[in-house]
């Protein structure tokens, strides 16, 4: 088997954009435990899909460290952007694991976690992590 870079590149774009307008729905439907790990995983695979462009993504929630790595291969006036993408990915990769499975030792299921204001800023990261990579890949003649 062999890799096509593009065609991972447009997949992970994909399956971003699928969690970002899952997370769309969720908050919609004050779902604020699903806007949360739908919005993670939004900017998961928008990360991931720029990482795509250079190297084969890790499965790792949080692709920040592997998105570092790259920054110097990417257009200069995009860095800024992507330092943001990274930050993000960052911030929201343990809502993985808080989105799915709470707060165990405290007793707390992921409802009881999640308000509307998180919600708001999760979903805000995703669709600023959609602008981004959009920019990103349009500077890097990558057509989606």
């Amino acid at each position: 088997m062999s890799l096509n870079p593009l065609n991972e590149v447009k997949y992970g774009y994909r399956l971003a954009v699928e969690h970002l307008e899952r997370a769309e729905r969720s908050y919609s439907l004050r779902d604020w435990v699903g806007v949360m790990s739908s919005s993670q995983l939004s900017v998961e695979n928008f990360a991931k899909a720029i990482i795509a462009v250079f190297e084969v993504p890790t499965w790792s929630h949080d692709p920040s460290n592997q998105l570092s790595g790259l920054i110097e291969k990417l257009p200069s006036d995009t860095i800024d952007d992507i330092k943001e993408l990274i930050s993000s990915a960052r911030e929201l990769a343990p809502e993985h694991g808080r989105s799915t499975y709470g707060e165990p030792s405290a007793g707390l299921v992921p409802s009881d976690i999640y308000e509307e204001a998180h919600a708001s800023s999760a979903l805000e990261k995703g669709r600023r992590a959609r602008s981004i990579v959009e920019k990103v890949l349009l500077m890097l003649k990558i057509k989606l």
